[in-house]
């Protein structure tokens, strides 16, 4: 599958006197494609994040439009939205959202058991903890986790349903040199399997894995390579 943005922008509107509205993020055209990393870079506040939940369908544009392949995510009632982005689209967002009520192998879970069938998913559930190295703390609450151990927590949770799209933001943060390298060879294999791969960070050894790289500065998107 393909995620396509055209002419895409964000604005807020502005509590102080002065310029009516904040441009988050410029108009832009921006695609996704399958079997690719795209990864983008840039300062705090650039807008890579308000960009990446745009593409997630988690954060409606002030204009312009997301496509999932022909489908676009914004003319769905939310219903249809929230199954299409639960079914197809793989988010790790930048904070921790975990649900402190539920197991860390239940947290990765509950992405298969809001639609579909947990039982099922329950042996790739455990194939991704050991993946990320926390097999053992499958059932461990969320509270007595680190913050690198929340943060591959949160990845094995977005790739629970086998996502055609994954979007990562600051996927590596609070993550030590070897647990940064199996994340982002994750995703790289992630992305050789067939998904369409968004990688948001500062993380210079990121670029390894990269097809290609976007800086982003106030709000505008320049293709590095």
């Amino acid at each position: 599958m393909k995620l396509t943005a055209e002419k895409i922008t964000k604005e807020y509107p502005r509590l102080r006197a002065g310029s009516n509205y904040f441009t988050a993020v410029q108009p832009v055209d921006f695609a996704l494609e399958a079997g690719r990393v795209t990864e983008i870079t840039g300062r705090s506040g650039s807008g890579k994040s308000t960009l990446l939940n745009m593409l997630a369908g988690l954060l409606t544009p002030t204009a312009g439009r997301v496509l999932l392949d022909d489908t676009d995510l914004y003319a769905l009632p939310d219903g249809q939205l929230s199954r299409l982005r639960n079914r197809h689209i793989g988010v790790v967002p930048q904070g921790q959202t975990a649900l402190q009520s539920l197991t860390v192998l239940e947290n990765v879970l509950l992405p298969a058991q809001l639609y579909g069938d947990g039982k099922a998913a329950l042996p790739r559930a455990r194939h991704l903890l050991e993946q990320m190295g926390i097999a053992s703390l499958a059932d461990v609450r969320p509270k007595e986790l680190s913050g690198g151990e929340l943060r591959r927590m949160a990845i094995a949770r977005a790739l629970i349903n086998g996502p055609a799209v994954l979007l990562a933001d600051e996927p590596t943060g609070d993550l030590d040199d070897e647990n940064t390298a199996a994340v982002l060879g994750l995703l790289r294999d992630t992305a050789r399997q067939g998904a369409a791969v968004l990688l948001v960070t500062h993380e210079a050894e990121a670029a390894r894995y990269a097809d290609e790289i976007w800086h982003m500065e106030a709000g505008a998107p320049t293709r590095w390579e």
